[in-house]
């Protein structure tokens, strides 16, 4: 899955993806409901360094695999969406 720009771009996805659920749906519910903002602090830096990382390997699978500007957009709309990257991955598995 590693050796290809498409594989990395796909794992790291993947790690974006469950890091977003993860600040959704444990994080927040510990800030606003058990009053504990350092699940935040700590969620978000992850998924904010993970963004960083999708976002350059979206660029480099894009120069690499001549994507169109549209696939290049649903790449980067299925990242702000939850469970976007997962569909995502999916169609992208057919492609590897």
């Amino acid at each position: 899955m590693m050796k290809s720009a498409l594989g990395r771009f796909r794992l790291i996805g993947l790690i974006e993806g469950v890091s977003y659920l993860v600040l959704l749906g444990i994080a927040m519910p510990l800030k606003y409901f058990m009053d504990y903002p350092a699940a935040v602090k700590i969620a978000g830096s992850l998924h904010g360094l993970f963004f960083v990382l999708y976002i350059l390997a979206l660029a480099h699978v894009t120069i690499t695999n001549k994507w169109s500007f549209l696939k290049v957009i649903g790449a980067f709309i299925a990242s702000l969406l939850p469970f976007g990257n997962f569909v995502l991955d999916a169609r992208l598995k057919k492609e590897q």
